[in-house]
């Protein structure tokens, strides 16, 4: 049996960084090995550092309990021990930024959960079945760090993981313009009832900054790699809504499209159903297959019902109908904790192993 990868996970105490914990526990490639947070948590257990703000319904797995968590600031300390990390931290954007090209810089691969770096020309922002070939913009990275093998690869925001891929699928049919109304749940701002009564009952029409990644991200996820960076696409136009709902778990999106050639309902509804991504051909361990699944009943996908399609890692569609000034609208979904962000990442990870970008050191 192939020896498993060593993995850190720089920002471990938090929301996403518990959801790595469970994803990557009895991982049949990758081992945690390091848990690194602030300061603050440095020097504890892994249970003491989170204590009661451990969020998920399964219990800390036993052999995690017990490891010593470390300074996250410490990059040699936690790099020696480790063959890559995960990084999912709290804290300020060029902070953030420093943090991970340090990690890079000590040839320690970084697969990062953060916004700091995303929209970095050689940097791949990476939906793994949408466009794996950005991975290869990693040699420019390595020239521009001066490392041999560290890099950092980052996943999009949350809030476009629902409605991208239903129209990555579509790129044939050249979509021009895209209006998407994002409906998040509590779990995306990494808080639940307890700690945000105020949400009970409540939808707040504004979550900072979040438009704006949603309708440029996508474009760096549809850019082209030109010399030393990947070049966003120029179309089509997205403009967006984000809102904030009182749900657990689970993006909601309301999109609507137009095309250049309009497809017909048929072959959208095929497309979706057949579309397959490089995790899927690879059969990777938390590739989901289907990818996308399209309800024919009129009140699905429901974000309760169906989040946790393909263990949270899929993509669901319903209500596909022409429209009045668009060509179509349809609704989709996809949870926002485990596609959206630890899930996605660790997707990343196996990617980047299978092309033979993760080695042990």
């Amino acid at each position: 049996m192939e020896k498993k990868l060593k993995v850190g996970l720089i920002g471990g105490t938090g929301l996403v960084g518990q959801r790595l914990v469970s994803l990557l526990h009895n991982h049949p490639w990758f081992e945690i090995v390091s848990i690194a947070a602030s300061e603050h948590s440095a020097g504890k257990t892994y249970q003491e550092a989170v204590g009661s703000r451990w969020k998920l319904n399964t219990e800390i797995p036993v052999p995690i309990k017990a490891l010593i968590v470390k300074n996250a600031a410490d990059v040699s300390e936690v790099s020696e021990d480790v063959d890559f990390v995960f990084c999912a931290v709290d804290m300020a954007k060029e902070e953030t930024k420093l943090l991970e090209e340090r990690y890079a810089q000590a040839e320690t691969p970084v697969i990062s959960c953060n916004s700091a770096n995303r929209l970095i020309g050689d940097i791949p922002m990476i939906i793994p079945e949408l466009n794996p070939e950005h991975i290869q913009i990693i040699e420019q990275q390595r020239k521009r760090l001066g490392t041999k093998n560290g890099f950092i690869v980052v996943k999009p925001n949350c809030s476009i993981q629902s409605y991208v891929p239903p129209i990555h699928a579509l790129l044939d049919f050249k979509p021009k313009q895209i209006l998407a109304c994002t409906y998040q749940a509590i779990s995306g701002a990494g808080k639940n009832f307890e700690e945000w009564p105020e949400m009970v009952d409540n939808v707040i029409p504004y979550i900072g900054g979040e438009e704006d990644k949603s309708e440029n991200e996508p474009l760096k996820i549809w850019g082209r790699i030109q010399k030393d960076a990947i070049v966003p696409a120029e179309n089509p136009v997205i403009t967006t809504q984000c809102i904030r709902i009182p749900v657990t778990d689970g993006h909601l999106a309301a999109v609507f499209v137009s095309f250049e050639q309009k497809p017909s309902k048929q072959e959208i509804i095929d497309l979706w159903s057949n579309y397959q991504g490089k995790p899927q051909i690879l059969g990777l361990p938390n590739a989901p297959k289907p990818f996308m699944k399209y309800f024919e009943e009129e009140n699905r996908p429901q974000t309760k019902l169906d989040r946790d399609f393909g263990n949270g890692m899929g993509v669901t569609m319903g209500r596909l109908r022409e429209d009045k000034i668009y060509d179509y609208k349809f609704i989709c979904l996809s949870h926002n904790v485990l596609r959206g962000a630890a899930g996605g990442a660790v997707l990343i990870a196996e990617l980047l192993k299978a092309e033979g970008y993760l080695q042990a050191k």
